[in-house]
Protein backbone atom coordinates (compact mmCIF):
# COMPACT_ATOMS: atom_id res chain seq x y z
CA UNK A 1 0.00 0.00 0.00
CA UNK A 2 1.16 3.71 -0.86
CA UNK A 3 2.83 5.61 1.78
CA UNK A 4 0.30 8.73 2.14
CA UNK A 5 2.06 10.70 4.78
CA UNK A 6 1.87 13.76 4.12
CA UNK A 7 5.68 14.34 5.43
CA UNK A 8 6.54 11.52 3.44
CA UNK A 9 4.65 12.89 0.37
CA UNK A 10 6.42 15.79 0.85
CA UNK A 11 9.71 14.17 0.99
CA UNK A 12 9.45 12.22 -2.23
CA UNK A 13 7.85 15.51 -3.99
CA UNK A 14 11.14 17.72 -2.97
CA UNK A 15 13.35 14.55 -4.16
CA UNK A 16 11.88 14.95 -7.09
CA UNK A 17 14.40 16.41 -10.37
CA UNK A 18 13.64 20.35 -10.83
CA UNK A 19 13.24 20.24 -14.06
CA UNK A 20 10.19 17.37 -13.68
CA UNK A 21 7.43 19.05 -15.35
CA UNK A 22 4.83 18.22 -12.97
CA UNK A 23 7.06 19.82 -9.89
CA UNK A 24 7.57 23.20 -11.72
CA UNK A 25 3.85 23.89 -12.07
CA UNK A 26 3.09 23.06 -8.43
CA UNK A 27 5.48 25.28 -7.48
CA UNK A 28 4.49 27.75 -9.62
CA UNK A 29 1.04 27.03 -7.75
CA UNK A 30 2.30 27.19 -4.24
CA UNK A 31 3.98 30.22 -5.17
CA UNK A 32 1.02 32.11 -6.63
CA UNK A 33 -1.04 31.11 -3.96
CA UNK A 34 1.28 32.09 -1.17
CA UNK A 35 1.36 35.47 -3.00
CA UNK A 36 -2.36 35.80 -3.29
CA UNK A 37 -2.63 35.09 0.50
CA UNK A 38 -0.03 38.03 1.50
CA UNK A 39 -2.37 40.02 -0.88
CA UNK A 40 -5.02 39.52 0.70
CA UNK A 41 -4.22 39.99 3.96
CA UNK A 42 -2.46 43.46 3.25
CA UNK A 43 -5.71 44.31 1.70
CA UNK A 44 -7.60 43.75 4.63
CA UNK A 45 -5.03 45.25 7.31
CA UNK A 46 -4.26 48.20 5.14
CA UNK A 47 -8.12 48.91 4.20
CA UNK A 48 -9.18 50.89 7.33
CA UNK A 49 -5.87 52.79 7.11
CA UNK A 50 -6.23 53.85 3.21
CA UNK A 51 -10.40 55.11 3.90
CA UNK A 52 -8.83 57.21 6.60
CA UNK A 53 -6.08 58.46 4.69
CA UNK A 54 -8.65 59.01 1.56
CA UNK A 55 -11.18 60.60 3.79
CA UNK A 56 -8.39 63.16 5.42
CA UNK A 57 -7.19 63.82 1.91
CA UNK A 58 -10.59 64.80 0.92
CA UNK A 59 -11.27 66.70 3.79
CA UNK A 60 -8.34 69.09 3.26
CA UNK A 61 -8.80 69.57 -0.53
CA UNK A 62 -12.52 70.67 0.49
CA UNK A 63 -11.51 72.68 3.52
CA UNK A 64 -9.15 74.40 0.68
CA UNK A 65 -11.46 75.23 -1.56
CA UNK A 66 -13.75 76.66 0.82
CA UNK A 67 -10.79 78.59 1.46
CA UNK A 68 -11.29 79.89 -2.38
CA UNK A 69 -14.78 81.17 -2.10
CA UNK A 70 -14.16 85.08 -2.73
CA UNK A 71 -14.88 86.47 0.92
CA UNK A 72 -15.30 83.37 2.42
CA UNK A 73 -12.52 84.15 4.60
CA UNK A 74 -13.87 87.27 6.09
CA UNK A 75 -16.95 85.98 6.80
CA UNK A 76 -15.14 83.08 8.96
CA UNK A 77 -13.03 85.56 10.43
CA UNK A 78 -16.28 88.37 11.06
CA UNK A 79 -17.68 85.60 13.04
CA UNK A 80 -15.51 85.37 15.45
CA UNK A 81 -13.03 82.52 13.86
CA UNK A 82 -15.76 79.83 14.60
CA UNK A 83 -14.87 76.93 12.75
CA UNK A 84 -17.15 75.07 9.83
CA UNK A 85 -18.67 72.11 10.65
CA UNK A 86 -18.75 68.74 8.01
CA UNK A 87 -22.44 66.84 7.87
CA UNK A 88 -23.73 64.96 5.42
CA UNK A 89 -27.04 65.77 4.25
CA UNK A 90 -29.60 63.12 3.25
CA UNK A 91 -30.97 65.48 0.04
CA UNK A 92 -34.48 64.03 0.05
CA UNK A 93 -35.12 64.77 3.60
CA UNK A 94 -33.71 67.69 3.87
CA UNK A 95 -31.51 66.72 7.56
CA UNK A 96 -28.39 65.24 8.49
CA UNK A 97 -27.98 61.41 7.14
CA UNK A 98 -28.65 59.20 9.53
CA UNK A 99 -25.95 56.72 8.56
CA UNK A 100 -23.69 57.94 6.32
CA UNK A 101 -20.68 60.19 7.92
CA UNK A 102 -17.95 61.96 5.93
CA UNK A 103 -15.65 59.20 6.44
CA UNK A 104 -18.55 56.65 4.66
CA UNK A 105 -19.55 58.59 1.92
CA UNK A 106 -17.51 57.78 -1.05
CA UNK A 107 -18.57 54.11 -0.26
CA UNK A 108 -22.06 54.90 0.02
CA UNK A 109 -21.94 57.06 -3.02
CA UNK A 110 -20.27 53.47 -4.91
CA UNK A 111 -23.47 51.67 -4.46
CA UNK A 112 -25.97 52.80 -7.53
CA UNK A 113 -28.92 52.73 -5.04
CA UNK A 114 -27.74 55.81 -3.29
CA UNK A 115 -28.50 57.81 -6.79
CA UNK A 116 -31.78 58.96 -7.94
CA UNK A 117 -32.32 59.21 -12.28
CA UNK A 118 -33.95 62.59 -12.49
CA UNK A 119 -36.74 63.31 -15.18
CA UNK A 120 -36.01 65.18 -17.90
CA UNK A 121 -38.33 68.22 -17.10
CA UNK A 122 -36.71 67.87 -13.30
CA UNK A 123 -33.03 67.56 -14.75
CA UNK A 124 -32.51 71.43 -15.37
CA UNK A 125 -28.93 71.07 -14.70
CA UNK A 126 -28.65 68.54 -17.43
CA UNK A 127 -26.77 65.85 -14.81
CA UNK A 128 -28.89 63.00 -15.52
CA UNK A 129 -28.86 61.67 -11.77
CA UNK A 130 -28.16 62.63 -8.54
CA UNK A 131 -26.25 61.82 -5.18
CA UNK A 132 -28.45 61.18 -2.24
CA UNK A 133 -26.02 62.52 -0.06
CA UNK A 134 -24.41 65.46 -0.10
CA UNK A 135 -21.33 66.07 2.15
CA UNK A 136 -21.76 70.28 3.87
CA UNK A 137 -20.36 72.77 5.25
CA UNK A 138 -21.74 75.30 8.05
CA UNK A 139 -21.35 78.10 10.04
CA UNK A 140 -23.36 78.90 13.04
CA UNK A 141 -23.81 81.77 14.96
CA UNK A 142 -24.84 80.44 18.04
CA UNK A 143 -27.60 77.74 17.20
CA UNK A 144 -28.16 79.67 13.77
CA UNK A 145 -26.85 78.98 10.63
CA UNK A 146 -25.17 82.10 9.62
CA UNK A 147 -23.52 80.05 6.11
CA UNK A 148 -23.89 77.16 4.41
CA UNK A 149 -21.25 75.61 1.55
CA UNK A 150 -22.63 73.40 -0.84
CA UNK A 151 -21.22 71.46 -3.74
CA UNK A 152 -22.98 72.11 -7.27
CA UNK A 153 -22.48 70.40 -10.65
CA UNK A 154 -24.58 70.98 -13.77
CA UNK A 155 -23.48 70.26 -17.57
CA UNK A 156 -21.74 73.35 -19.55
CA UNK A 157 -20.61 73.19 -22.92
CA UNK A 158 -17.87 71.07 -22.95
CA UNK A 159 -18.45 69.12 -20.01
CA UNK A 160 -19.58 68.93 -16.26
CA UNK A 161 -18.83 72.09 -14.39
CA UNK A 162 -18.66 71.83 -10.41
CA UNK A 163 -18.47 74.09 -8.16
CA UNK A 164 -19.15 75.71 -4.16
CA UNK A 165 -21.76 77.83 -4.04
CA UNK A 166 -21.75 80.00 -0.53
CA UNK A 167 -25.43 80.93 0.89
CA UNK A 168 -25.84 83.26 3.84
CA UNK A 169 -27.56 82.56 6.58
CA UNK A 170 -31.70 83.55 5.00
CA UNK A 171 -30.83 80.91 2.57
CA UNK A 172 -31.69 83.42 -0.11
CA UNK A 173 -28.36 85.84 -0.55
CA UNK A 174 -25.28 84.54 -2.23
CA UNK A 175 -22.00 84.73 -0.49
CA UNK A 176 -19.92 83.70 -3.02
CA UNK A 177 -19.09 80.76 -5.60
CA UNK A 178 -16.32 78.85 -6.29
CA UNK A 179 -15.78 76.65 -9.75
CA UNK A 180 -13.85 74.07 -8.72
CA UNK A 181 -13.90 72.29 -12.20
CA UNK A 182 -14.37 72.77 -15.83
CA UNK A 183 -13.13 72.45 -19.03
CA UNK A 184 -14.98 75.30 -20.84
CA UNK A 185 -13.47 77.10 -23.94
CA UNK A 186 -10.67 78.83 -22.94
CA UNK A 187 -10.92 82.58 -23.22
CA UNK A 188 -14.50 82.82 -23.37
CA UNK A 189 -16.48 80.22 -20.86
CA UNK A 190 -13.40 79.34 -19.10
CA UNK A 191 -13.49 82.70 -17.77
CA UNK A 192 -16.07 81.39 -15.16
CA UNK A 193 -12.20 80.73 -13.13
CA UNK A 194 -11.67 84.53 -13.07
CA UNK A 195 -11.84 85.62 -9.06
CA UNK A 196 -12.98 89.26 -10.43
CA UNK A 197 -16.16 87.25 -11.58
CA UNK A 198 -16.67 84.88 -8.90
CA UNK A 199 -16.70 87.92 -6.69
CA UNK A 200 -19.53 89.59 -8.27
CA UNK A 201 -22.17 86.46 -6.71
CA UNK A 202 -21.55 88.24 -3.62
CA UNK A 203 -24.48 89.83 -2.04
CA UNK A 204 -26.96 88.51 -4.88
CA UNK A 205 -30.26 87.39 -4.25
CA UNK A 206 -31.63 84.09 -5.45
CA UNK A 207 -35.38 84.77 -4.66
CA UNK A 208 -37.75 87.64 -4.89
CA UNK A 209 -40.43 88.39 -2.32
CA UNK A 210 -42.55 86.17 -3.71
CA UNK A 211 -40.17 82.92 -3.11
CA UNK A 212 -39.93 82.73 -7.49
CA UNK A 213 -35.96 81.57 -8.06
CA UNK A 214 -34.50 85.27 -10.15
CA UNK A 215 -30.70 84.57 -9.92
CA UNK A 216 -29.35 84.45 -13.49
CA UNK A 217 -26.21 85.02 -15.57
CA UNK A 218 -27.60 88.11 -17.24
CA UNK A 219 -26.71 88.61 -20.95
CA UNK A 220 -24.49 91.44 -21.34
CA UNK A 221 -24.35 93.76 -18.11
CA UNK A 222 -26.10 93.10 -14.54
CA UNK A 223 -29.11 95.09 -14.06
CA UNK A 224 -30.97 93.73 -10.55
CA UNK A 225 -29.88 92.47 -7.35
CA UNK A 226 -30.45 88.87 -8.96
CA UNK A 227 -28.04 89.03 -12.03
CA UNK A 228 -24.24 88.74 -12.16
CA UNK A 229 -22.53 89.85 -15.53
CA UNK A 230 -22.50 87.64 -18.76
CA UNK A 231 -19.74 86.27 -20.11
CA UNK A 232 -19.46 87.60 -23.96
CA UNK A 233 -19.03 84.96 -26.51
CA UNK A 234 -20.25 82.29 -23.63
CA UNK A 235 -24.36 82.38 -23.58
CA UNK A 236 -24.68 78.04 -23.21
CA UNK A 237 -21.56 78.68 -20.38
CA UNK A 238 -23.59 81.34 -18.62
CA UNK A 239 -27.08 79.79 -18.98
CA UNK A 240 -25.25 76.41 -17.46
CA UNK A 241 -24.23 78.33 -14.62
CA UNK A 242 -27.82 80.09 -14.38
CA UNK A 243 -29.55 76.18 -14.63
CA UNK A 244 -27.01 74.90 -12.11
CA UNK A 245 -27.65 77.43 -9.24
CA UNK A 246 -31.13 76.87 -9.77
CA UNK A 247 -31.76 73.20 -9.54
CA UNK A 248 -29.59 73.24 -6.75
CA UNK A 249 -31.11 75.75 -4.89
CA UNK A 250 -34.73 73.85 -5.89
CA UNK A 251 -36.56 71.24 -4.47
CA UNK A 252 -34.49 68.59 -6.05
CA UNK A 253 -31.37 69.58 -4.49
CA UNK A 254 -30.58 71.39 -1.68
CA UNK A 255 -34.43 72.77 -1.29
CA UNK A 256 -35.61 70.72 1.39
CA UNK A 257 -32.41 71.72 3.44
CA UNK A 258 -32.77 75.05 2.50
CA UNK A 259 -36.34 75.33 3.81
CA UNK A 260 -35.68 73.71 7.17
CA UNK A 261 -32.84 75.84 7.97
CA UNK A 262 -34.98 78.98 7.04
CA UNK A 263 -37.58 77.41 9.75
CA UNK A 264 -34.93 77.02 11.98
CA UNK A 265 -34.99 73.45 11.95
CA UNK A 266 -31.13 72.44 11.25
Amino acid sequence: MADLNPLSLWRRFIATPNDNRAKTLVVAFLVSLICALLVTGATVVLRPIQAQNRAAEQQARLEALIAAVPGISDLIAASGGDALSTVVIDLDAGAAAAEVTPETLEAALSDPTNWTTLAAGDDTAGIGNRPNYAQIYLLRSGEAVSLAILPVVGSGYNGRIQALLALRGDMQTLAGIAITEQSETPGLGARIEEPLWQQSFAGKHLVDDTGAFRFSVARGQARTEYEVDGITGATRTSNAITQMVGFWTGPKGYGPLIAAIRRGEF
